[in-house]
């Protein structure tokens, strides 16, 4: 936690965050509770990065399903604190599913499961929790979807100027620069005018993870309602339905492993549909005649090994990356690693304005 000395109203500074999934609001969230003024960018149309949701409809029947992070625990005190008022206010909950494990052959159960949480109604809820509680405590915050940033510039006598593709030319001005983004979109942005940050970036190596949303007519009788996989083009099968406040049609998600994914990159999303759900029926899953599935492309899903830096941040240049790819590779590592930065951060800019 981040703690505000009495002096430092006026040392209040404008800090732009590049990235709305976990790590970048945390970040944010930690330097609007000292009372810092922050505009957080992201290309997407709202917040929660791979925390995702799909919602959409076949017909007549509406369907969600979770397509990125599947669970998250907690471990650390501190982010254990968190999880426990998203708790309170309806935004997480644990998830009391069968997880199990697929050996090739058959199922099996795991003994001892894990703690595991996810986000109620839907994976975005914390992000959406996040962001309505920032907006409660500060008029300072803003935040600007669908802004695709372009590369970073300095600016001699005030920071950094930021401009995205989409919201004209007038430049934004800001003292520091964050960004929470996947390690290889940060290494552009950062090349002219971080070569070292930009170096760091590019030495994390990203896999990628095809996604399969299957919505079922019928329950299926699988003993499993998550399930790690060995042997086949599929890694994780959950039955996203089972998890609380979830409702309506019965929708499994197939996770591809990632080095199937990587072999199959740039294979049309029909082409993986059809061969993630012969995979799916090899474990027992319905007809693939029977279902309709959407598939999404992650370019960026983990990180191969993470860096374990915690962040990086650069005093002198007022520039700083969090993320998961810098701590754990896990979303409680994503958040640890934004809380971390906003230290970072707000150590910096106290001190350059005292």
């Amino acid at each position: 936690m981040i703690t505000p000395s009495p002096k430092e109203s006026s040392s209040k500074k404008t800090i732009a965050i590049i990235g709305a999934g976990l790590s970048g609001l945390a970040c944010a969230q930690a330097l609007v509770e000292v009372g810092h003024c922050v505009h957080v960018f992201d290309k997407s149309r709202g917040p929660s990065g791979r925390m995702s949701t799909r919602r959409s409809s076949d017909g007549d029947t509406d369907w969600q399903c979770d397509h990125g992070a599947q669970y998250f625990t907690a471990s650390n005190t501190e982010f254990r604190s968190q999880v426990s008022a998203w708790e309170q206010d309806g935004a997480a909950q644990v998830w009391q599913g069968r997880i199990g494990k697929h050996d090739g052959h058959d199922f099996a159960l795991q003994d001892r499961p894990l703690e595991r949480f996810v986000g109620t109604p839907r994976m975005t809820s914390p992000a959406a929790h996040m962001v309505r509680g920032m907006h409660a405590i500060s008029q300072s915050v803003r935040f600007q979807w669908q802004a695709t940033i372009q590369p970073l510039q300095p600016h001699s006598a005030f920071g950094w100027i930021l401009q995205s593709q989409e919201h004209g030319t007038e430049p934004h001005r800001y003292q520091a620069i964050v960004l929470a983004v996947p390690a290889p979109q940060a290494a552009p942005l950062l090349a002219s005018v971080a070569p070292e940050a930009a170096a760091l970036a590019s030495s994390a190596r990203m896999l990628p993870c095809w996604a399969l949303m299957v919505r079922c007519h019928q329950p299926l009788s699988l003993p499993v309602d998550g399930c790690f996989v060995e042997h086949s083009p599929l890694h994780w099968i959950a039955r996203d339905s089972s998890k609380p406040s979830r409702g309506g049609t019965e929708t499994w998600l197939l996770h591809a492993g990632h080095s199937w994914s990587e072999a199959h990159l740039e294979d049309d999303a029909a082409t993986v549909t059809t061969a993630l759900l012969h995979a799916f029926a090899q474990l027992g899953g319905p007809d693939p005649a029977s279902v309709q599935a959407t598939a999404h492309r992650w370019r960026y899903a983990d990180t191969a090994n993470p860096l374990n830096a915690g962040a990086w941040w650069d005093a002198a240049a007022g520039l700083g990356m969090c993320g998961d790819w810098l701590h754990s590779g896990s979303v409680e590592g994503a958040w640890l690693s934004g809380r971390r930065l906003a230290r970072h951060v707000h150590t910096a800019l106290h001190a350059h304005a005292s």
